[in-house]
């Protein structure tokens, strides 16, 4: 009689349980807990400092002391930079999808404090009929946010070429006027205001300068091929800063932009008639 066979599971090999690999938990970007704040920035693919800038309507270099960046060039994706004066009094502007800001309109407003949590209410202190009171009254509908008006608007920009236009403004396409002329025609300033920016270092303007007004508006002035002036330099308005040129463009012209609280406005809204 033959023996059915028996298997002998005691030697059965052990299968090792494998483990799911740990994979460490990136840190936050710098800044992170600032994103979505007025007065602060979160970087987007293809930004740059310069770039950041014109947008917020600050210098570079501001921007840079602001949140002690060593190196101008090293910023990231995700990160979240201040882009107004630290204690600058700011409320959160309507015209931009962002995060830029607009200073509260007052010659004379300080600094603002920085924010304190609400403290909780001590229980039992208000008497009864007076929280009766306040809980029955209305909630009023919050004031409108202050538009900053008054002497930072008035600029009295003058033409920066004296050349025909030959493309107008447009928002989503051309976000200033481009103005023709000869090669080495002269670009003069707009108005009073400090050199923020003069280089090349801005995709698609070729050889650039920004100037910054006051804290309402910077103008910029590109594709030239000489620039006349340098990065902190004071000019007057009618100065000549630059020279007409074709970098970074398809003929010679000038492209010329105001923005208003870093947003491109329609610098013919600006400009005195011809």
């Amino acid at each position: 009689m033959t023996k059915a066979p028996v298997e002998d599971r005691g030697t059965a090999a052990t299968v090792p349980v494998q483990t799911a690999e740990v994979v460490p938990a990136k840190p936050p970007m710098p800044g992170a807990e600032n994103a979505g704040k007025a007065g602060y920035y979160t970087v987007k693919p293809g930004d740059t400092l310069i770039r950041i800038g014109l947008e917020s309507g600050q210098s570079w270099k501001d921007i840079a002391r602001w949140n002690n960046l060593d190196n101008p060039n090293l910023i990231e994706v995700g990160q979240v930079l201040r882009v107004q004066p630290p204690g600058a009094a700011v409320v959160a502007s309507a015209e931009s999808s962002g995060v830029v800001t607009r200073p509260v309109a007052s010659s004379t407003v300080a600094p603002a404090p920085a924010a304190v949590p609400a403290k909780p209410a001590a229980s039992g202190a208000a008497p009864a009929a007076a929280a009766a009171s306040a809980a029955s009254a209305p909630t009023p509908a919050p004031a409108p946010a202050p538009v900053a008006t008054g002497p930072d608007d008035d600029m009295g920009f003058i033409w920066p070429a004296g050349g025909q236009v030959l493309a107008g403004f447009d928002e989503s396409r051309n976000k200033g006027l481009d103005i023709g002329g000869k090669a080495g025609d002269a670009v003069h300033a707009a108005a009073d205001g400090r050199v923020v920016y003069s280089g090349a270092g801005l995709r698609g303007y070729g050889n650039l300068i920004i100037l910054k007004h006051n804290n309402t508006y910077l103008t910029a002035y590109a594709h030239n091929q000489a620039l006349l002036v340098k990065e902190d330099q004071n000019v007057r308005k009618g100065q000549k800063i630059a020279e007409m040129g074709n970098t970074d463009a398809d003929r010679v012209k000038l492209h010329f932009e105001i923005r208003r609280q870093g947003k491109p406005v329609d610098p013919s809204r600006f400009l005195p008639s011809r």
